[in-house]
């Protein structure tokens, strides 16, 4: 009779506007991990966020010692954590992709400019898909001032200096008829984050 397989090491479940990011520091590090994706566009609609994450989850739960999920809570109000729960697998900690590129310094932006819109090279290089196409602004311009109403600012946390990006930043600030602030915050948080969760993996 032929044993089971032994589980493969480590699943990571990963946001799509995290993936490319996670994927570059797994090649740098030399990290090993099967990855299963899921569209960001599912930001828009938290509910579809934790059904393919629960989805996967269940596909893949038992072919693995370990799953990470890269998310985090994503407006999804503690659903996502329960799903988890259920699965006994693990997310980064935060709340956002926003906290989990800046760890604690997110907080001290948010408390500064409280009313800023913030962007991540994800969402600047994937701007029309992910925001104009997903909010419906190019079928109906008139919801621009409606869904950016409250913002007085674009920051942009850059995770690496690129010149199309940031004429791109500029260009989706002057969309939005608003300044732009860049800080530079790389993906040291995210890296660190993965280091940790991996390292517990025997």
């Amino acid at each position: 009779m032929t044993p089971d397989p032994q589980p493969s090491p480590v699943a990571l479940v990963v946001c799509g506007a995290l993936a490319g990011d996670v994927r570059r520091i797994l090649a740098e590090r030399g990290w090993q991990a099967d990855l299963y994706g899921v569209p960001a566009t599912y930001h828009m609609r938290p509910a579809s966020i934790v059904a393919a994450v629960d989805e996967h989850l269940e596909r893949i739960r038992n072919r693995y010692r370990k799953v990470i999920v890269v998310y985090g809570d994503c407006g999804t109000a503690g659903e996502l954590d329960r799903v988890l729960e259920r699965h006994r697998a693990e997310r980064l900690a935060g709340e956002h992709c926003y906290e989990i590129l800046c760890g604690r310094r997110f907080s001290k932006l948010a408390e500064r400019s409280p009313t800023t819109y913030f962007l991540t090279d994800f969402l600047v290089r994937n701007w029309e898909e992910v925001v104009v196409r997903e909010m419906g602004l190019g079928r109906t311009p008139s919801l621009k001032a409606k869904l950016f109403a409250g913002f007085t600012s674009v920051t942009y946390l850059r995770q690496a200096p690129d010149a199309d990006l940031n004429r791109k930043a500029e260009g989706i600030a002057a969309y939005l008829g608003l300044p732009l602030e860049v800080e530079e915050v790389g993906t040291g948080e995210l890296e660190s984050q993965l280091e940790r969760l991996l390292s517990e993996v025997e």
